[in-house]
């Protein structure tokens, strides 16, 4: 009788299981959703910027983008914006009236990011975005000034 019993309930947790396993699969289906914050920067030589709403970056992100290979001294953010991207999915994020990035999850942490300049391709990056990794990619502008579009995968 016994054996019955446990043969009975080991079937009808198999059965459970079987059905709700699939069920968080579909409901958690942010696994493959990267969480992405795009900026977008503008370096000088300059101490302060000539808009009063541009605050200097992070020390944090001004500390890499100085060690980096960029010749400028101080940052400037411009726009911030946050959001989700499904695996496969792509959107389009306008962070100027003159700058729109298109950023594709390609799955298996890699991204493409495509960077629009006044309604043209400047550049098209594609590479390995682990959490907590920047992307940055960018272009001149007037007066030995330059912008840039930091990318950085979030927890």
């Amino acid at each position: 009788m016994r054996s019955k019993f446990n043969k009975a309930v080991y079937l009808f947790l198999t059965g459970v299981l079987a059905f709700v396993l699939p069920l968080t699969t579909l409901a958690g289906g942010s696994d493959g959703d990267m969480k992405l914050e795009a900026k977008l920067v503008w370096g000088t030589n300059e101490k302060t910027s000539p808009d009063p709403k541009q605050k200097p970056v992070s020390p944090e992100l001004a500390e890499k983008l100085k060690n980096s290979p960029f010749k400028w001294k101080y940052y400037f953010e411009v726009k911030s914006e946050c959001f989700a991207l499904p695996k496969q999915g792509e959107k389009t994020v306008s962070m100027s009236k003159t700058c729109e990035v298109r950023i594709k999850n390609l799955g298996d942490s890699q991204v493409e990011l495509r960077l629009f300049g006044k309604g043209k391709e400047v550049s098209k990056t594609t590479q390995p975005l682990p959490k907590g990794e920047l992307l940055v990619t960018g272009g001149n502008a007037e007066n030995a000034t330059a912008w840039f579009v930091v990318l950085r995968r979030g927890e």
